[in-house]
């Protein structure tokens, strides 16, 4: 069993289990980056999927997971069965309720002053979110006391996550027609007044509907797919075996190119040069509301169609004060998307009446980004509710 020094002791610790291919991962390299960048103190981040990490920081690669690396200032360790005995940090964040490790709960319960131990939950604009945030539960065996903090839309949540220059980043690209213009063209071909649309998605067996009224429509469409579970349906949607990164089709109105996966930075900059984007989960759900681009969220399915309350909380919220028209049209789609269309066809029938609310949408989106950054984000209010919990039990 590897032992760390006695001196290593980081500030903050952060544990993430890879369920979801990337999202719980996406979340918390963000959440590390952030807090390295801050200099909020050093950080250390335990992974239990070393190649899935790899994907979205390829300096991961070229470290020996048995070892560790720093990479943008964040200490790097896998999370193996065998834990490693050492000292914990002095804020240990347990992600989306993964369970720490029982070597490491002890070690954290023999330390004289105890860890303040987070468990940084999934998002969720449901009204029940604020009275749950902050909440604490003692461990019914040791001298430990968990505190849950919920991401959120409002200031009695814990908020998003937003780097402190990130849209300082964007206003840059969008504002830059001559690096926009050569970031498209190194993806693939550029058609004249097209409508440019990323799908980042989970299997979605109702693609081939609204693929078939793109490649039908009256305006020409690019679409640009990252590699991701939904390229198996896309496959089928356009009559050919498999998909890869490079391939390049085009089906009537409809330009379609296949994108290697890409890290974080770049998959912002897809956000950023698209006009529409499909995004799904939690990351990529939060990065493009700060795209301040219209967007249709996929949200991660639950059994017994638990997600459709979410999903219904986020619409309430996201859509108070748009007009009637545009309303009903992202609604329409939106609930197609996650399968709560009336028919198969439901995607396409609600794509005409989203298309041509997309002006009002795009608007909306870049007013509801403003109100979000309005607030603080959630880096600002996790380390101002940690360094509360120390000063209340210190």
């Amino acid at each position: 069993m590897m032992s760390l020094p006695e001196n290593s002791r980081p500030r903050w610790e952060i544990f993430c289990q890879v369920v979801d291919n990337f999202g719980d991962i996406g979340v918390c390299w963000r959440l590390a980056c952030d807090l390295a960048l801050r200099g909020e103190g050093a950080v250390r981040l335990w992974v239990d999927d070393w190649s899935v990490l790899g994907r979205i920081c390829p300096p991961a690669r070229a470290i020996d997971p048995d070892r560790g690396g720093v990479v943008a200032g964040v200490e790097l360790r896998r999370w193996g069965e065998a834990f490693p005995v050492l000292v914990p940090g002095e804020i240990v964040i347990e992600a989306f309720a993964c369970e720490l490790p029982e070597a490491h709960l002890q070690a954290m319960a023999r330390q004289a002053r105890r860890p303040v131990w987070i468990n940084l939950e999934y998002l969720s604009a449901e009204d029940w979110v604020a009275g749950c945030h902050g909440l604490a539960s003692p461990h019914p065996r040791l001298p430990l006391v968990k505190h849950f903090f919920f991401p959120g839309f409002d200031t009695d949540s814990g908020g998003l996550l937003r780097e402190a220059d990130l849209l300082a980043r964007r206003d840059a690209f969008v504002a830059d027609p001559v690096r926009r213009a050569a970031w498209r063209a190194g993806r693939g071909p550029v058609a004249e007044d097209s409508l440019w649309v990323s799908l980042f998605a989970y299997e979605q067996p109702g693609l081939a509907a609204l693929i078939g009224a793109w490649q039908g429509g009256s305006r020409a469409i690019e679409l640009r797919v990252p590699e991701s579970r939904v390229l198996g349906d896309l496959a089928r949607a356009l009559g050919v075996d498999a998909l890869r990164a490079g391939d390049r089709l085009q089906r009537g109105r409809l330009g379609v190119q296949v994108l290697p996966f890409t890290d974080q930075a770049g998959y912002d900059e897809l956000l950023w040069a698209c006009d529409l984007n499909f995004v799904r989960g939690e990351d990529s759900f939060v990065r493009a509301q700060w795209a301040a681009k219209p967007f249709v969220w996929q949200i991660y399915p639950q059994a017994g169609a638990a997600h459709r309350d979410k999903l219904d909380a986020f619409l309430g919220r996201y859509l108070a004060g748009v007009a009637p028209a545009p309303a009903a049209a992202l609604v329409a789609l939106w609930q197609a998307w996650n399968g709560f269309g009336t028919s198969a066809a439901a995607l396409a029938q609600a794509w005409p009446a989203f298309s041509e609310a997309l002006p009002a949408l795009d608007a909306h989106a870049r007013h509801w980004c403003g109100r979000l950054a309005a607030g603080e984000d959630l880096v600002t209010r996790l380390t101002r509710f940690c360094s509360h919990i120390e000063a209340v039990t210190g």
